[in-house]
């Protein structure tokens, strides 16, 4: 028994050590440059679907298992690593990190929250519609970190509410009998935790184990945190990314004063993981994934100029706002009901105590935030130029700034990002202020403040774990395809010919929508992009009839908490169980795959030419042959 559970321990050290050692065989039996890939490949696949080492490390296989077999060398695969996908992301992440420092977030979200009021089914339009928002800019695990607290304070807000009416003696008739109280303490017991933006899913349930303080896990992380100007506030505080409650086992100290009260908590915590996601694939740059692709695509087929931040904003923003309202509607009637004239009413005459009281504090926390501050604003400013300068250098249908250049193709949407990104760094925290005081003393210019992100906001804000991740998934295909594997395989799917295009594309995304459920996104599109390229070409079809949407169903990892680092966050607050989970996030899954196979055969033809087989593509199938 003893070595038996020496051997569980040991499991992934037993699985890095095995995995190579069985699959040896393939390229020394068979010594080719198809089978040293395919080794390369699997040996990189089995250790990221079992995550026995950590993702980025597992992307490094390549780096040094390639020159080894002689698929590529050394400073081709380094090539692989950084690509301009990688300064696109660095120059998001600056300005991600400018909106964190400076709570521009908190006061976006806590401004629309005020205009919906506390009518349930309003809150959870607005939550929706906010949490969408921010993560067509930011990562859909630090949308979901920075929402997530303010939704458990105004559920925490709608509970006290109903208390103080208790005390009172206006307690409403829809109150039931408690389903569960904490006799010590009416309020729910909180766990503070620092989320990073790289922490995979598999780490929460080790923080949750870290340490006890009275019974309850407390895992705090002290954050510098940003004072407005006019205010009098501490330089230093503990600032708490997430608030999560204890761990499952005290789920049974939760207070619901009704069933209602408790599916009120389940449909506003699930809705924020969904929205996440569907605001995650409104922008190229909204999610680890739609990058991966856009890298992959351009480097698989150079002379296609099709896809930029323009032309996939104008794709997939109607799938977001189809999706957005579809999946509220479907929320509002697993959990809220039918009753949509109670729920979503703005009628101040309609309101009960209860929401009045919520409605009040919600005012409060807002108007603790003051005046909006000089760094917002730039921070601010920076945001919307960023999107005009994206949208505005390639629109398409009309010459763009990029046009203006003598030289064309020089400047991507990576230069707008990294160029702004770098003036953030530049631009003092401080406003500068010249002339001369009240007292007739000159003023002495701010130029040397601290400026609005500093290198270690940047350095705590960048996911360097996804990138090296997505470097490694480049190396893989540019191995698949100079060894000659990826066309290999396309050959071995000729077999599908005989299905009609929409099937073929249906039956991709019904595959990777089951897979990304259990393995990580960024794995999961890696794996499965270079198969999907050779098999486009083989069947004739535009690769990007294939690659789009199944690159959007990738994201749809909504079933299970292990699905993606939003649904370990949203699960870990305790108001949801896994068939919750389960039940909403089907739906949520069937209501996306829907609407892009919709999208894909409608205006995705006209906007993409996907009704004909690109030239592109058709050079670079004898590319690959030769």
């Amino acid at each position: 028994m003893g070595l038996l559970k020496g051997l569980l321990g040991a499991r992934n050290l037993l699985l890095v050590i095995c995995v190579p050692l069985l699959l040896l065989p393939l390229p020394v039996l068979h010594p080719s440059s198809e089978a040293a890939c395919a080794y390369v490949l699997i040996v990189t696949a089995v250790y990221w679907v079992s995550e026995a080492v950590p993702l980025g490390a597992a992307a490094l296989v390549p780096a040094f298992l390639y020159p080894f077999f002689g698929v590529l060398r050394s400073s081709e695969v380094a090539a692989e690593y950084f690509k301009n996908t990688t300064l696109l992301l660095v120059g998001v992440i600056c300005v991600a990190a400018a909106v964190e420092k400076w709570n521009l977030h908190k006061r976006i979200a806590l401004r629309m929250v005020m205009m919906a009021g506390a009518k349930p089914g309003m809150l959870l339009l607005c939550f929706m519609c906010c949490t969408t928002l921010l993560s067509m800019w930011l990562s859909n695990t630090s949308t979901t970190a920075m929402v997530m607290p303010i939704v458990e304070a105004v559920l925490q807000e709608l509970v006290s509410a109903e208390d103080e009416q208790l005390v009172a003696g206006n307690s409403s008739a829809e109150e039931a009998e408690p389903i569960s109280l904490d006799v010590n303490n009416s309020q729910p017991s909180l766990e503070l935790i620092f989320v990073n933006e790289d922490t995979s899913t598999a780490d929460f349930t080790s923080l949750m184990q870290n340490k006890n303080v009275n019974g309850v896990p407390t895992i705090t992380n002290p954050v510098k945190t940003a004072n407005p100007q006019g205010k009098k506030q501490h330089q230093s505080q503990e600032k708490p990314l997430v608030l999560i409650p204890g761990p499952r086992n005290q789920e049974l100290n939760r207070k619901y004063k009704s069933q209602h009260d408790q599916m009120i908590c389940k449909c506003l915590s699930l809705s924020i993981s969904y929205a996440a996601t569907i605001g995650g694939l409104t922008t190229i740059i909204g999610t680890s994934t739609s990058l991966i692709f856009l890298e992959h695509f351009n480097n698989q087929y150079p002379a296609a100029e099709v896809v930029n931040f323009g032309t996939w904003f104008l794709f997939s923003f109607p799938i977001s706002l189809i999706m957005l309202v579809v999946s509220w509607f479907w929320m509002h009637w697993l959990f809220l009901g039918c009753n949509f004239r109670e729920t979503c009413s703005l009628s101040k005459k309609k309101k009960t105590k209860r929401e009045e009281v919520s409605e009040k504090r919600i005012q409060e926390e807002y108007e603790k935030l003051g005046a909006i501050s000089y760094p917002e604003m730039v921070t601010g400013f920076f945001f919307i130029l960023m999107t005009v300068l994206w949208f505005t250098r390639e629109p398409g249908f009309v010459p763009g700034w990029d046009s203006f250049f003598e030289k064309k193709g020089y400047r991507t949407d990576a230069t707008v990002s990294v160029f702004l990104g770098f003036l953030l760094f530049l631009i003092p925290a401080k406003k500068p202020c010249f002339g001369k005081k009240s007292d007739g003393q000159n003023w002495e210019p701010s130029l040397g403040t601290e400026p609005i992100i500093t290198w270690k906001d940047f350095q705590k804000t960048m996911p360097w774990e996804i990138v090296i991740l997505v470097g490694g998934g480049y190396a893989l295909a540019s191995g698949s395809k100079s060894s000659g594997l990826s066309t290999w395989i396309g050959h071995q799917m000729l077999s599908l010919s005989g299905l009609p295009p929409w099937a073929v594309t249906l039956l991709a995304c019904i595959l990777v929508s089951i897979v990304t459920e259990f393995v990580s996104n960024p794995a999961t599109i890696t794996i499965f992009l270079p198969i999907l390229c050779s098999l486009s070409e083989t069947l004739h079809i535009n690769p990007l009839y294939t690659l789009i949407p199944v690159t959007m169903c990738i994201s749809f990892a909504v079933m299970l908490p292990v699905g993606n680092p939003p649904n370990a966050i949203v699960f870990s607050y305790g108001h949801c169980q896994i068939k919750d989970m389960v039940k909403a996030g089907l739906g949520v899954n069937v209501i996306g795959l829907v609407i892009v196979m919709v999208a894909i055969n409608t205006w995705g033809v006209s906007l993409f030419h996907l009704d004909t087989y690109p030239a592109w593509a058709k050079v670079s199938n004898i590319t690959d042959q030769a």
